[in-house]
């Protein structure tokens, strides 16, 4: 029976033929399925990390460091300034009438890593009581918080299960003096898991520093920002740049996420025009299996643009196939942490892979073009068949 001028081959003819031969839909699949996977973990952790950094802090909390300073670690601020600080508008007030400020101490320490694969660059922080406050994601999850004016620091959750391997009881050795470890807290998957903490003034003494590397304060309301920002620029004296704490933490990320992403993506490229090639020589050998079938196809009144969008569905079909199990098994990449140096920072970072629903739909749209690219020739080449000529074929 004559199918209908321009009527279009159904997708459940279009899928019959993919599982007619399962052999090499299988090991195309596979191999598309692999680029797939590689893609997706790439823009998962470039994700991951990004959510960890740009979750640290509150909206509400201002960093403020040296002008032209990047990082913390590279920013001095001195007692007078931070004095100056605190007395302008717009701050809110703690319990005892005192403004929401504290005043912190950043450096870098070297620790050897549990599975003696070298060292890893810390981050240790000084901060007070004020900081914890003032960061209501942080939880102490084991032991105590540490005693301020004491030796005593507490460490991130990343960096008690991660490489470094900390436990309550340790007693580590930096800044001419021995801290001993009495309590993990756990900052919400934030980049502050990855910090030790101690109080402030005394890591000023063992460090022999004489300045803070960053100041925090609290805002009093959602409007203060201009209010306080204006009344710093107004003092010639106080040549300091305030970022709101989540935005000046994401900031950290994107160097690297940025190198993850365009490393990723070149190597993704590299493997994908393999996974295309693959698919180009499984849509070839259709046609040629199928040549007398499409010229039946032809004969029957069916359009050259209907083998034409026939094959592409046929190869969209194998490129989908391959983006979902190519995505399941990145689903699981999730359960993994990772342990890194940010290059902007040349910290210790610890992140886990995170699967959002952008990057589904990024990955599935990546492999479905795969599938395109690998097939638009061969169904080009289908669909220049003679009838005559394809019904001869044997």
């Amino acid at each position: 029976m004559s199918a209908p001028l321009g009527s279009g081959l159904s997708l459940a003819y279009v899928a019959r033929n993919l599982i007619a031969r399962k052999l090499t839909t299988l090991l195309t699949a596979a191999g598309m399925a692999l680029v797939v996977f590689v893609f997706a973990t790439v823009l998962m952790m470039a994700e991951g990390l990004r959510q960890t950094l740009g979750g640290t802090g509150s909206y509400n909390n201002l960093v403020i460091i040296r002008q032209g300073s990047q990082t913390e670690v590279q920013s001095t601020i001195t007692r007078e300034q931070a004095n100056m600080v605190e007395s302008l508008p717009g701050l809110a007030s703690g319990a005892g009438g005192q403004a929401r400020i504290t005043r912190e101490v950043l450096v870098l320490v070297n620790m050897p890593r549990k599975d003696g694969k070298g060292l890893a660059n810390v981050v240790v922080r000084g901060t007070t009581p004020v900081g914890i406050e003032m960061r209501p994601q942080v939880k102490i999850t084991a032991g105590s918080l540490f005693r301020p004016g004491s030796s005593e620091v507490v460490v991130g959750s990343a960096m008690a299960r991660g490489k470094v391997g900390l436990k309550i009881g340790d007693r580590l050795s930096f800044g001419l003096r021995e801290w001993t470890v009495v309590g993990v807290f756990d900052a919400g998957g934030s980049g502050f898991d990855s910090e030790i903490w101690g109080d402030s003034e005394q890591m000023m003494q063992a460090f022999r520093r004489q300045a803070y590397s960053s100041l925090v304060v609290g805002l009093r309301d959602a409007g203060s920002y201009a209010l306080f920002d204006e009344a710093l620029q107004r003092q010639p004296q106080l040549k300091l740049d305030t970022k709101r704490e989540v935005q000046f933490y994401a900031d950290q990320s994107e160097n690297l996420a940025n190198f993850i992403s365009i490393l990723g993506q070149t190597i993704t490229i590299i493997f994908s025009l393999g996974a295309i090639i693959g698919a180009m020589i499984t849509m070839y050998a259709s046609v040629a299996n199928r040549t007398r079938e499409i010229g039946t196809l032809r004969a029957l009144g069916f359009r050259r643009g209907n083998i034409v969008m026939a094959f592409l569905q046929e190869a969209m079909l194998l490129g989908l196939v391959a983006g979902v199990f190519g995505l399941i098994a990145a689903a699981f990449m999730q359960r993994v942490e990772i342990s890194t140096t940010n290059v902007q920072t040349f910290s210790e970072v610890v992140f886990r892979l995170i699967l959002t629903p952008g990057i589904v739909v990024e990955v599935l749209l990546f492999s479905v073009l795969m599938g395109v690219l690998g097939g638009v020739l061969p169904a080009v080449r289908a669909s220049r068949l003679e009838i005559v000529d394809a019904l001869r074929s044997v």
